[in-house]
């Protein structure tokens, strides 16, 4: 990097500026970073953790450099807020990876699971007792990008039922569907043109 660059540092608008920038696809590196760490992505949470750190140094830096500054302490800690509500929005956008549902319903179990099955996605049912009494359960893992489209598929047949999201750590054998990953934006556009 140039040396104007790095003086831009030092200027008392561009500098936080630039240190609000920087914190902002740093800390948002490292939540892509963490998510694929947990999900057992180690090259792609090592190469995120590479530019991450490479990006912190340079901000770091700067922002110590310039401790006497108001405005540059604040866009380092501006900059480190909005680079996790950045991270978590990009998280939920790409919504990669699998994710369990566990469905426990009083009276539409049975159907959910056939609806489910009908779109594609593998669903395995069994009965249960709840604290009201017998209760139809239903498991199914889907693509994290595919989780409002099993939750409306669930609220279709019982509105009422009880369901949680968790993510597997391991998958063998079964059916997950595979499909394209949507991309935000996309689909309406396409949908507002017909196509």
């Amino acid at each position: 990097m140039s040396q104007h660059f790095f003086a831009l540092f030092g200027d008392p608008l561009w500098g936080p500026i630039l240190i609000f920038c920087l914190r902002i696809v740093d800390v948002s590196l490292d939540t892509m970073r963490v998510i694929f760490l947990v999900r057992g992505k180690r090259t792609m949470a090592a190469l995120l953790g590479f530019g991450m750190a490479l990006v912190w140094i340079i901000a770091v830096g700067n922002a110590m450099k310039h401790l006497d500054s108001v405005w540059h302490v604040l866009g380092y800690a501006a900059g480190f807020a909005t680079g996790n509500v950045v991270g978590i929005t990009i998280d939920r956008a790409v919504a990669f990876g699998l994710t369990q549902l566990r469905i426990v319903s009083k009276h539409g179990g049975v159907e959910i699971a056939e609806a489910l099955r009908e779109r594609g996605y593998g669903a395995t049912e069994f009965s249960g007792f709840g604290r009201d009494g017998s209760v139809e359960i239903v498991e199914s893992v889907v693509q994290r990008a595919h989780v409002d489209e099993a939750l409306a598929i669930v609220e279709q047949f019982d509105p009422n039922a009880f369901v949680t999201i968790e993510d597997p750590q391991v998958l063998r054998g079964g059916s997950v569907v595979s499909r394209e990953w949507r991309v935000p934006g996309m689909l309406s556009l396409r949908k507002k043109r017909g196509l």
